[in-house]
């Protein structure tokens, strides 16, 4: 692969390296944003890659890879992830900097590479430390090097209200590595799929002890009380839903649909509306692809009504309560 097209913000007394990568559909000035919150006094020089895949159907913004129903495109993932271990010995070297004083960090799909290229196995220094926020883990953890986790701090940062990446797959990730033995900070925010000016200051204070040497770690935060819409998995679909006394509600969405995180906050507030007379779960078809073909999923958003046993209604896209309750057969509520 080519070099990647990257940013480099160079202070003067910088002394070691930040590679920060972008999320799906972004670009390589997405990130240059929270530098005045993560390093305000320039201790870091900031390296800011693109990734090298234009969006399908001419869409604006980059990725790491391409992905979809059918999963990650693996060869293009791994060509990332080696042009992304190329660009840091790049810079490493053409700023006199330590690669293992280096911190790699991201966003989303990026923060899932940075967490990849911090702890996967190599013949090179790994970093010294690596930031997620929002992060998508798709490596395989139980390839990662287990030998180097115990010395490589991570901090993981994580919306509760994310509809692109639920808390729980962030949790699981977290509950990982701790397993490997990283020294773990997981941190959940009230917040969607983004950064707060909190969770910013919690990562510039990290920052600021993985430089003075230390390997932070703390206790993994109490889960979150389930929410109005609660995901359910194929193990648990018949007892949820097809044995439910009460008609269910299913969302059937995908984090890579943009219409599905436009309806999510509709079907959240018509649980909040109907608690007591609907049951109200969502189920994501990349993680449950049997439920998808089993009831004929093809597009989504769909949203289902199921009633004693079997789907009757459906509506398809992202529309707003009223028309989507009205498709359903339920009592449209002013």
């Amino acid at each position: 692969m080519a070099q990647l097209v990257h940013d480099v913000v160079a202070p003067p007394k910088a002394e070691r390296v930040l590679l920060l990568c972008h999320g799906f559909g972004s670009d390589e000035v997405d990130l240059g944003g929270l530098l005045p919150y993560l390093d305000p006094d320039g201790y870091f020089v900031a390296v800011l890659p693109r990734g090298p895949h234009g969006l399908p159907g001419g869409q604006p913004g980059y990725s790491w890879f391409g992905f979809g129903p059918e999963g990650i495109a693996t060869d293009e993932y791994a060509a990332s992830l080696d042009a992304l271990d190329d660009l840091l010995d790049e810079v490493c070297a053409e700023h006199g900097m330590t690669r293992s004083t280096a911190v790699v960090g991201g966003f989303s799909q990026g923060g899932g590479m940075a967490l990849a290229l911090a702890l996967r196995p190599s013949d090179r220094p790994h970093p010294a430390a690596a930031l997620g926020l929002s992060t998508a883990v798709f490596a395989d953890l139980d390839g990662l090097d287990a030998a180097v986790a115990p010395t490589l701090p991570v901090l993981l940062q994580h919306g509760l209200d994310d509809q692109m990446i639920p808390v729980a797959r962030a949790r699981e990730t977290a509950e990982r590595l701790v397993a490997l033995g990283c020294p773990v900070v997981f941190e959940e925010y009230r917040m969607g799929h983004a950064v707060a000016l909190e969770s910013m200051q919690a990562a510039r204070a990290w920052l600021d002890r993985i430089r003075s040497g230390e390997r932070p770690t703390a206790a993994m935060p109490a889960p979150p009380p389930p929410g109005l819409v609660p995901a359910v998995t194929t193990a648990r679909f018949e007892a949820e839903v097809l044995r439910s006394e009460i008609p269910v509600i299913v969302d059937f969405w995908a984090p890579w649909c943009g219409p599905c995180r436009q309806v999510a906050p509709v079907v959240e507030q018509m649980a909040s509306m109907r608690q007591g007379s609907y049951k109200f779960v969502k189920v994501n078809i990349d993680e449950e692809p049997q439920l998808a073909q089993a009831f004929n999923v093809q597009s989504i958003p769909l949203i289902g009504l199921f009633r004693n046993g079997r789907m009757e209604r459906q509506s398809l896209g992202a529309k707003p309560r009223p028309q989507l309750e009205a498709e359903l057969g339920m009592l449209v509520i002013p």
